[in-house]
């Protein structure tokens, strides 16, 4: 028994007509006619009934009907999801809180594409809810997200910590801060501050660091890109972990540099993904190397 005989006697059945069906189905008729009398001698029935006027469905064929539509409707639904899960294993979803994007994403990036050039990656920069969100729900199947040290993570995701640093004040190169060797909470209320928006981790450490004051001046952005560009424009400064200031072109150039704060908190980046069971090879090999790259980094600072 072939797919193909099924779907012959059904669009008989449904046209009521042999010549009708074969116009349909892009064959011969007497092709046709042959095809579906082999499968009545297979299951030893004769499911058509055949006239003058055309064919419609016999008695026995009546009975045995549903179970063909099952059939036929059961193989549609197994090539719908081997064709979803073609396409899903062409596309790895990664949401990002946007930090370590020079020294650390868009190299990954580059050598996963150099290597899977017909898998595309979608970048989502999201805040930290809203990625782990995501992950649950199978919307994004990566996602970069910073921590505190002593945070708790979500117990559902599997964790990587990929790079591990301090809190830094970023500042513009000619600024008077730059000229300081450390920077303290005072300093930092007396000049303008583009803080992280509410709901990012930056947000919560500088919250605490400055003890719930309000500097002279705040701007909010969202991500530690803006806050750089910011930066650099003379606007103010930013406090953002070092991994995101470090090798990023505009600190490459000189527009931007960093200076260590008066306080011993650490940060993390850490890598999230479902149980490795529900995730695709693309996504595995896009978090190896996400892993590779950053044991690479964090041996050169």
């Amino acid at each position: 028994m072939r797919f193909e005989q099924l779907e012959y006697v059904t669009a008989v059945a449904r046209l009521g007509s042999f010549r009708r069906a074969a116009e349909e189905l892009h064959l011969s008729q007497p092709a046709l006619s042959e095809t579906v009398r082999k499968l009545e001698s297979e299951l030893g029935v004769e499911i058509l009934d055949r006239g003058r006027s055309g064919a419609s469905v016999s008695n026995t064929g009546r009975e045995l009907l549903p179970f063909i539509l099952e059939t036929i409707e059961a193989v549609d639904r197994l090539r719908s999801a081997a064709d979803e899960q073609h396409r899903s294993s062409r596309v790895v979803r990664l949401g990002t809180v946007t930090a370590a994007t020079a020294p650390l994403l868009t190299p990954t990036i580059r050598e996963f594409s150099e290597a899977h050039p017909s898998t595309q990656i979608e970048i989502v920069t999201a805040q930290q809810r809203q990625i782990h969100r995501e992950l649950l729900g199978g919307g994004i199947d990566l996602g970069l997200v910073n921590y505190l040290e002593g945070d708790d993570m979500p117990p559902d995701l599997d964790a990587a910590e990929l790079l591990r640093g301090r809190p830094v004040v970023c500042v513009r190169s000619d600024s008077a801060l730059a000229a300081q060797e450390r920077i303290g909470p005072e300093e930092l209320m007396r000049v303008p501050l583009i803080a992280m928006r509410s709901g990012y981790l930056m947000n919560r450490y500088l919250h605490r660091l400055l003890d719930g004051r309000s500097p002279v001046f705040s701007y909010s952005a969202d991500g530690a890109e803006m806050g750089k560009l910011m930066v650099a424009e003379g606007l103010g400064a930013a406090v953002l972990p070092d991994y995101s200031v470090v090798g990023d072109p505009l600190e490459q150039g000189g527009a931007i540099t960093f200076r260590p704060i008066e306080d011993d908190t650490d940060v993390m980046l850490v890598l999230h993904r479902r149980p490795t069971k529900s995730t695709s090879g693309a996504t595995h090999e896009l978090h190896e190397i996400f892993r590779q790259r950053a044991e690479e980094f964090m041996a050169l600072v």
